[in-house]
């Protein structure tokens, strides 16, 4: 069965998924992003069937997500590595850890990023480059800008229901994670 392509919705968050919206392709990216590169480790890690793996890994070569480098000859044998744009998924990775803790780990993550000069836990939020703040429901919103229609009536018709909806936020409430 052929999945639905998202390549033509004009949405960056769609174009995304067109890429990594397959969870495997996701898990790959995550055990990429911990240090593994080899075939036989993904397989390990994820209990993936062969030809699976293999049909990701060629979609995020594709996707110029990975890179492979061969380490053996005789047999050839490659790592799959991040690209730029791979390690540039890495926040989104961070954040999917952090928020399936929150909110689907009844004990907890057993995994936690840490501060690699103080060894101390880090606390993750997502916030404005420019000036350091935290993004909010209560102080953010999206702008459109562009001639796509359907994403100016997606945004202007939430407008209202996002605008009732932040008015009864308390003004620390983060828009995608929580303290």
């Amino acid at each position: 069965m052929k999945k639905k392509s998202f390549a033509d919705m004009p949405c960056p968050i769609a174009h995304s998924l067109e890429h990594v919206g397959d969870w495997w392709n996701i898990l790959i990216l995550r055990d990429m992003s911990y240090g593994l590169s080899r075939f036989d480790e993904f397989q390990k890690s994820l209990g993936i069937a062969s030809n699976t793996l293999t049909r990701r890994l060629q979609g995020l070569m594709a996707s110029g997500l990975v890179e492979r480098s061969a380490y053996s000859d005789k047999p050839i044998r490659y790592d799959y590595l991040l690209t730029e744009r791979g390690r540039d998924f890495r926040p989104v990775v961070l954040t999917l850890m952090k928020w399936g803790s929150q909110h689907f780990s009844a004990n907890g993550s057993n995994i936690e990023l840490i501060d690699e000069t103080t060894g101390e836990p880090v606390d993750l939020v997502l916030a404005d480059a420019n000036t350091g703040k935290r993004i909010s429901m209560r102080d953010h919103s999206l702008r459109y800008k562009g001639e796509d229609s359907i994403s100016a009536w997606r945004l202007e018709t939430g407008r209202a229901r996002r605008d009732a909806y932040r008015k009864h936020l308390p003004p620390s409430q983060p828009l995608l994670i929580n303290r």
